[in-house]
């Protein structure tokens, strides 16, 4: 039986090199990957958060989810740019295509991830390292961004093969490899291994990937519980090989977001969601549309997708009841320490007018909120997408 080669193809810098690639291709002569910037929140206003950062940003200490306030006294030239998820989800709709045109079995990780089941194609491309140049250029030559591509037999060694030496970088990492390219780093640098998880980690003398696969299972298990379990696998480059291929579902009106750095609190979680919910719940008021049933979408750290749905007893197309059953959702499938990666509203069954099932109890405060909403529709439609934001957007930065 031939041995299985997967490939993990990563964009670099995605919601910044779209964004750049797009200016580049209007005439700008600055290079948003080139210099100090990040996609967030609003300058004037130093309201908002960092969705991602150039490497440029990044030596400036500048992290994934950190205020706009204090990212600026970090950098003071920081430039910023407010992010476009219609941008986002056009340009990893053109990446996936491009990659479905050379692998037999696509998976979609996240928004500029993706698997994919290269077994056997030596004898259209020559080689496996001939396949992933070819991929890696014509993503180049079409859309104008780079990606990493890492290779290996199963999903977890070449999605860490991938976060080697960055950018537009092709690197293996096959099981007999392990030892060599692997092993040596910081405990830290494994797949799922959290902060905390390294300092725990550290605090059994267990310093880099090599000490964790050659501890005793039961000694990490005894320390780390289940978790331990997990990452003494993939430490000793145990991971799946299938490729899920799953088509999204574009009957309703849907967004997702992957930020750079795993979601691993809930409060931040449920910001996502929240500002989620605003594009889509502004999107579904603009074209006088409502929604019957609501779905929240979680991919974890650990490859796997989730999705929950709500049917609702009425059609909404209000952001505050459409965020609070996001929440719910939210809450049913996460187990609390599993990192995320990405996550995604979606609102389906949807209708055309105004008419609204009442019932006694929320008659007056769904008005309410329907007044807010307008109000809010109105203000940014006139002065922009970030001339008014959420208090919740904010407190973090007091």
């Amino acid at each position: 039986m031939e041995q299985k080669i997967i490939f993990h193809i990563d964009v670099n810098s995605a919601y910044l090199s779209w964004e750049a690639v797009r200016r580049l291709k209007n005439g700008s002569d600055v290079d948003l990957r080139l210099i100090p910037s990040a996609v967030g929140g609003d300058r004037e206003k130093r309201h908002g958060i960092i969705l991602a950062k150039s490497p440029a940003a990044k030596s400036f200490g500048i992290y994934t989810s950190e205020p706009i306030v204090s990212a600026l006294k970090k950098c003071p030239q920081l430039k910023l740019v407010s992010p476009d998820f219609t941008l986002y989800q056009d340009n990893s709709r053109k990446f996936m295509e491009i990659l479905k045109r050379y692998a037999p079995v696509v998976e979609q990780y996240s928004i500029d991830e993706a698997f994919a089941d290269m077994t056997g194609t030596t004898q259209l491309y020559g080689s496996y390292r001939k396949a992933a140049e070819t991929i890696k250029n014509v993503i180049f030559d079409e859309l104008g961004f780079t990606v990493n591509i890492g290779i290996s037999t199963n999903k977890l060694l070449a999605k860490m093969a991938s976060d080697f030496e960055k950018p537009n970088k092709i690197h293996t990492l096959f099981p007999e490899e392990i030892s060599k390219k692997m092993w040596p780093l910081p405990v830290g640098n494994l797949f799922l291994v959290g902060e905390s998880a390294k300092k725990r980690l550290n605090s059994l003398g267990i310093f880099t990937i090599g000490d964790l696969a050659n501890a005793d299972p039961n000694y990490v298990r005894q320390h780390l519980k289940k978790h331990g379990e997990v990452i003494y696998q993939y430490a000793n480059g145990n991971g799946e090989t299938e490729l899920v291929c799953s088509e999204s579902d574009n009957k309703g009106y849907s967004n997702e977001i992957t930020l750079s750095d795993d979601v691993q609190d809930a409060e931040t979680a449920k910001l996502v969601l929240l500002s989620l919910c605003e594009t889509v719940c502004s999107r579904l008021r603009k074209d006088k549309k409502k929604a019957g049933c609501i779905s929240v979408k979680i991919t974890y750290a650990t490859f796997q997708n989730r999705v929950h749905q709500y049917t609702l007893p009425t059609l909404t197309n209000v952001t505050g009841e459409v965020a609070a059953i996001s929440y719910q959702l939210f809450d049913q499938m996460w187990d609390g320490n599993t990192p995320i990666r990405l996550l995604g509203i979606s609102a389906q069954k949807i209708l055309e007018g105004t008419l609204r099932q009442y019932n006694l109890f929320d008659l007056d405060k769904y008005e309410k909120q329907e007044k807010l909403d307008a109000a809010i529709d109105k203000i940014r439609g006139k002065y922009g997408e970030t001339s008014i934001t959420r208090a919740c957007f904010m407190k973090k930065e007091k």
